[in-house]
């Protein structure tokens, strides 16, 4: 089966507060259908200074969403689109983009 989301792929929120939104994919969590994105989900965290020299203060940090929340931003024509599976000649499987049929 091939991932519909990876590291490194740029994605737009189709739903939540964080709507039409893009940014890269930071982390996945498979087992919790979660994702981390660039610039999405800001939470404020109050940190404490743990170490001498360290400093403390307030610090906006991404959280999780869910995956079924975001949607894969197409490298070709730059529109957010459902991920199809391809079997190349050499037996890889590729991820192509379902409206222009591009490979991701």
């Amino acid at each position: 089966m091939v991932a519909r989301i990876k590291k490194n792929d740029t994605v737009m929120v189709v739903s939540g507060r964080d709507k039409g939104k893009k940014g890269a994919v930071i982390k996945l969590n498979l087992k919790k259908g979660k994702v981390l994105v660039e610039g999405v989900a800001l939470a404020t965290r109050h940190v404490k200074p743990r170490r001498a020299g360290e400093q403390g203060g307030i610090k906006k940090e991404e959280s999780f969403i869910p995956a079924s929340n975001v949607m894969p931003v197409c490298a070709a024509c730059k529109k957010p689109s459902r991920v199809n599976s391809k079997r190349l000649e050499t037996g890889k499987k590729m991820r192509i983009c379902n409206r222009c049929e591009e490979i991701f």
